[in-house]
């Protein structure tokens, strides 16, 4: 999900890339290591011959580097820096409340976990009430910033909710999430990008098996 992020905002740009795939869970013995051996994670961009690593990072390079094409940062200082809050919260805190669905054991813990991944998406709602300012975007009238943090996740919720049998975007408790994310979703620049959930579906439950099993 997270290389969804640079490749919405290098859609946003209008820029030419190639896509290289990594096996999951393959051996980073080659590219992967040598271009982040700090991390050894995807998503990372090269540039001409440099690197540039983490998803965040990646659509903030982007952001400055092609700066005469469509902002994805807001411009004002004070709103840019509630974005990146929101971003960080939506990594640090949001994120794991979401995999901790799948992954709680007895359905007290998958509960409580569901519980503080709802609570997150209300705190969203009210951010994405003060940063939109009435219109159809955190970033306006265009996808931005926390658009881009938040909504490369929406299939992986789509896909929470199908294994767990939860709901967690819900018209009633966050009506303008909902119809955010209807409209992230149909936007040109994210419309071709998205997984089928279907074939999300398939890796989220491989990808259950491996995470609890290395917790084990």
């Amino acid at each position: 999900m997270f290389v969804l992020r640079a490749r919405i905002a290098l859609n946003i740009k209008s820029v030419e890339h190639e896509i290289t795939e990594e096996k999951f869970l393959a051996d980073k013995n080659g590219l992967l290591r040598n271009l982040n051996p700090v991390y050894e994670k995807i998503p990372v961009l090269i540039h001409g011959d440099r690197p540039i690593c983490e998803s965040l990072i990646i659509v903030q390079y982007i952001d400055e580097v092609w700066a005469s094409r469509p902002a994805i940062l807001p411009c004002d200082p004070y709103d840019r820096a509630m974005a990146r809050f929101w971003a960080v919260y939506i990594d640090d805190k949001w994120i794991p409340s979401v995999r901790a669905i799948l992954l709680s054991e007895g359905e007290e813990a998958k509960k409580a976990a569901l519980e503080d991944a709802i609570q997150g998406l209300i705190l969203l709602e009210e951010a994405f009430t003060k940063s939109s300012k009435g219109k159809k975007f955190f970033g306006g009238d265009k996808i931005g910033y926390l658009d881009i943090a938040l909504g490369c996740f929406l299939e992986w919720m789509r896909v929470t909710q199908k294994i767990a049998n939860v709901n967690l975007i819900d018209e009633s408790k966050t009506p303008n999430l909902f119809k955010w994310a209807q409209d992230f979703c149909a936007d040109d620049a994210v419309k071709d990008v998205l997984p089928q959930t279907d074939k999300l579906l398939e890796f989220a439950k491989f990808y259950a098996v491996e995470l609890k099993g290395s917790m084990e």
